[in-house]
């Protein structure tokens, strides 16, 4: 099956715009603002200094105060990415995902790299990375094996691990209902992700977790929104994740969405930090800073908006 990238272009009159959010209720503040291309998806780097951003299928590092432009990090030996990238837990690297459906390490200062995930052939199987184990070690990812030439709405998507160093697959999760966001818990001790699997409504994912085994499948969220992407804090007290309208299907662009907090395991009490213009892009994937207080996003506000 020949599956085409779909590259996503800015609306007439509107703009990417990256903001830093407090959890404790401050106004959230811009830091950067183009009209020029779609960036997205957030990484804070281990040293509080840079966000790690992708825009018009390359890597790019922005100062996380503002007090710099887009300065692209220069990687070789890679086709063009898409916004499901994470750092390495030794601060120097990142593992990208790219439009060739494969998963790749690279160095944060750029330069070669090198691909982690295996061929599956003959069957098309494309490879969307969203966690990386506390020591390193393995990736999570999703697996996503298309039904159809609309393969972000008709596909089986799994939750896999693969290790970092090369070796086999490992299959979590074998579901016909689609799984995203596989995120660790900084404890090693669960990992969470979203799922349509609770409901019979196509397109309804909550948040759930699970063991790095498999076992003891935990469903986290029960409301009428559609629930994406947790992302967990650093110090492993707090949980963010983006909340579509209710009636979403998948985790499209352009749409008034939340961005909801969970502390300490409290979710009866979630709340509502962030309401913005967005979806794709906005924190596909972990967007926390080291002190846990604080967390980046993409607003794509179009017009008045802006």
């Amino acid at each position: 099956m020949d599956i085409a990238v779909d590259e996503r272009k800015l609306l007439p009159g509107q703009i990417a715009q990256v903001m830093i959010a407090s959890t404790t209720g401050e106004p959230p503040v811009e830091v950067f603002r183009t009209d020029e291309m779609i960036i997205e998806a957030p990484n804070w780097t281990h040293d509080g200094r840079w966000l790690i951003l992708n825009g018009d299928g390359k890597l790019w590092r922005l100062a996380s105060d503002g007090s710099s432009g887009l300065d692209q990090i220069e990687l070789s030996g890679v086709p063009a990415l898409n916004n499901d990238h994470v750092l390495a837990p030794n601060g120097r690297h990142v593992f990208v995902s790219a439009n060739d459906w494969h998963i790749y390490e690279a160095d944060l200062n750029g330069g070669p790299v090198r691909r982690v995930t295996n061929d599956h052939e003959p069957k098309l199987f494309m490879h969307f990375l969203h966690g990386v184990s506390p020591d390193g070690e393995i990736l999570a990812y999703i697996g996503l094996e298309p039904e159809s030439k609309d393969w972000w709405v008709r596909s089986q998507a799994n939750i896999f691990l693969v290790p970092v160093a090369g070796g086999p697959d490992r299959r979590l999760t074998a579901e016909s209902k689609p799984f995203d966001g596989s995120e660790y818990s900084p404890d090693g001790e669960w990992i969470y992700c979203n799922t349509e699997l609770f409901s019979d409504a196509v397109g309804h994912a909550q948040i759930a977790r699970l063991r790095p085994d498999g076992t003891d499948m935990q469903q986290l969220t029960f409301d009428e929104r559609v629930n994406w992407f947790p992302h967990i804090s650093p110090d492993g007290q707090q949980i963010l994740f983006l909340s579509f309208p209710s009636g979403t299907i998948g985790h499209p662009a352009n749409l008034p969405i939340e961005l909801k907090l969970v502390r300490d395991g409290n979710w009866a009490s979630m709340e509502t930090l962030v309401q913005t213009f967005g979806g794709q892009g906005t924190c596909n994937v972990n967007s926390w800073a080291p002190d846990s207080t604080r967390f980046a996003y993409v607003s794509y506000p179009v017009g008045d908006q802006a």
